[in-house]
């Protein structure tokens, strides 16, 4: 019996998908649910598993579009696997007593060849001893088999020519995948349907990293994760969008629609294509909470294994071109969002601090924002305040306050 496979829908607003790469080849033997091929949707990567035992037989290429619901291949519940042969072990001929081979004499050169055969002339000889070159490496053409000037000239003058013959230039074209091509066609169209703006601001990281300097080791024992910079990153924008419900808002047809919570989009560098999973309530979160599921979501989008719901829902999205060493730049929206702040790589720089210079390590922040629906007042608003609860961590335990106005009730 041949048992069909059909591509499973990804989501209710994708038809189509992409046969990425198939795992198993046509002809192999597979197992239930192991996984036979990968397939790309516009959204994200998705697993084909085999539904029953049998011999595969593939219907569509790799990197071939189909529309959901086809099928793609059968299996054969008919057919048994292949009985492993074992190569026979061959014996080892009889090692044969070696022939004695008397060596044979000392050719002698010919009247025609010449008994100055492989001798340099004097001018020859000359540049050889100035080059270091060896008779061994000339072809001679002189008289008798002699090695001439011109022979030594030439010589020198090979390894000069191979070394300026012209290069191969070759070009290469890749069909773009299915979440490329998405991807492409998004990034265009937030720069045509928003009125999208940047801000700027710059933020001293002392304090963070004496924090993390302090309890890095104590941190990962406890929590089994490292103490990194998105968890304060995380923390902070979730207290700003608190502030500001603006920010962690999008607009729908007339509408604006506000959420209560922070579900956090961090933006992935995935061998596919950008990625962004999404850190479901962040504001709920603490910072060990939040550097797991980083570490989990990251992991994930590496090995193409997120689902449509993981990176899907977002209002807010973090990305951090400083880990590729970008010192600014100007983030685009991820749609239907309506911001997204931009971290970028720590450098130590002179600072003005209570009328004396002094260096400390900072790096600069960009928030992009749809100015349909954010006012400057609120995006200059929100990355002061991100800015003041990094600068001040301990603003995030009193909900971005100060902590001796909260003591003192001010």
């Amino acid at each position: 019996m041949k048992v069909e496979i059909k591509v499973p829908s990804p989501g209710e607003s994708i038809t189509e998908v992409q046969i990425a790469r198939w795992i198993k080849k046509d002809g192999d033997y597979v197992e239930r649910d192991e996984e036979i091929a990968e397939i790309d949707s516009d959204k994200a990567t998705l697993s084909l598993v085999a539904e029953a035992d049998g011999v595969l037989k593939t219907l569509v290429a790799e990197g071939e579009n189909i529309a959901v619901g086809s099928v793609v291949c059968t299996i054969d519940t008919d057919a048994k696997p292949l009985a492993k042969v074992e190569p026979k072990k061959e014996e080892k001929p009889k090692e044969e007593k070696a022939k004695e081979v008397k060596p044979a004499a000392t050719a002698i050169p010919s009247k025609a060849e010449g008994y100055a055969a492989g001798t340099p002339s004097v001018a020859a000889s000359k540049i050889m001893k100035e080059n270091n070159v060896k008779s061994e490496s000339v072809q001679a053409t002189g008289k008798g088999g002699r090695i001439t000037k011109g022979d030594v000239l030439q010589s020198l003058q090979a390894p000069a020519a191979a070394q300026t013959a012209p290069q191969v230039r070759e070009q290469r074209r890749e069909k773009m995948t299915m979440l490329r091509k998405k991807l492409s066609q998004r990034l265009v169209a937030v720069k045509q349907e928003t009125a999208m703006l940047t801000t700027f601001n710059e933020v001293d990281m002392s304090a963070i990293m004496n924090i993390r300097k302090q309890y890095k080791d104590v941190f990962k024992e406890k929590h089994g994760v490292g103490l990194g910079f998105m968890s304060f990153f995380t923390k902070a924008v979730c207290e700003a969008l608190k502030s500001f419900p603006t920010v962690n808002a999008q607009i729908d047809g007339e509408e604006i629609l506000y959420h209560n919570y922070c579900d956090v989009g961090i933006a992935v560098s995935a061998p596919k294509g950008l990625m962004v999973p999404i850190i479901r309530s962040a504001e709920k979160l603490s910072l060990a909470q939040i550097e797991q599921q980083v570490i989990d979501l990251a992991t994930k989008a590496r090995e193409s294994k997120l689902t449509i719901d993981e990176m899907t829902g977002g209002t807010f999205t973090i990305t951090n071109g400083g880990v590729f060493g970008s010192m600014l730049s100007t983030p685009i929206i991820n749609p239907p969002q309506s911001a997204i702040l931009g971290m970028h790589n720590i450098v130590e720089r002179p600072v003005a601090l209570n009328g004396e210079i002094v260096i400390r390590p900072v790096m600069y922040v960009a928030l992009s924002y749809d100015h349909r629906i954010i006012d400057g007042r609120e995006s200059v608003g929100f990355l002061v305040k991100v800015k003041q609860m990094l600068e001040e961590p301990a603003k995030m335990l009193f909900e971005g306050n100060d902590p001796i106005k909260v003591l003192l009730h001010l």
